[in-house]
């Protein structure tokens, strides 16, 4: 792999994530869908509030990624921003990354709280499929969370 596709590898999977963070904010659940590889794995066991039912955050394949970050953010208003990535182009069609993020999810009116403003970091792979990057893994692990 030469230093210019290593650098193009670079920044396609940083048009990935920011594909990402934009269609999970917009509630484009297709788009959102779409950035996972077809048998993507995310990890968001750590953010169960309930940790009897963990297990239930560790889901497989692009289609339930999608089902269970819809069912999570449907009626929140949700900005999320991924900053500072540190990209490993390990082959021509694998990669790993880390990103720092911050999140800020409001609930409606009535909800169980107003606000959670939490900062943190995605760890993840990535692969290339039919000459476009996906996410193949993703966990997030948090820092600290603020809720009011």
């Amino acid at each position: 792999m030469t230093d210019l596709e290593r650098l193009m590898a670079i920044e396609e999977i940083h048009q990935l994530k920011a594909c990402y963070f934009r269609c999970m904010d917009t509630k484009d659940w297709a788009g959102l869908t779409a950035v996972f590889s077809p048998d993507g794995e995310l990890d968001m066991r750590g953010e169960a509030a309930d940790k009897s039912k963990a297990a239930e955050g560790l889901v497989h394949g692009a289609t339930a990624i999608g089902a269970f970050i819809r069912n999570a953010v449907l009626d929140l208003v949700t900005v999320h921003h991924g900053h500072m990535p540190e990209i490993e182009v390990t082959s021509p069609t694998w990669a790993k990354g880390i990103w720092a993020m911050e999140d800020i999810l409001r609930w409606p009116e009535g909800g169980p709280i107003k606000t959670l403003q939490g900062y943190g970091h995605y760890h993840e792979t990535y692969r290339k499929l039919d000459g476009a990057w996906h996410i193949q893994t993703s966990r997030l692990s948090r820092l600290r969370v603020d809720i009011t």
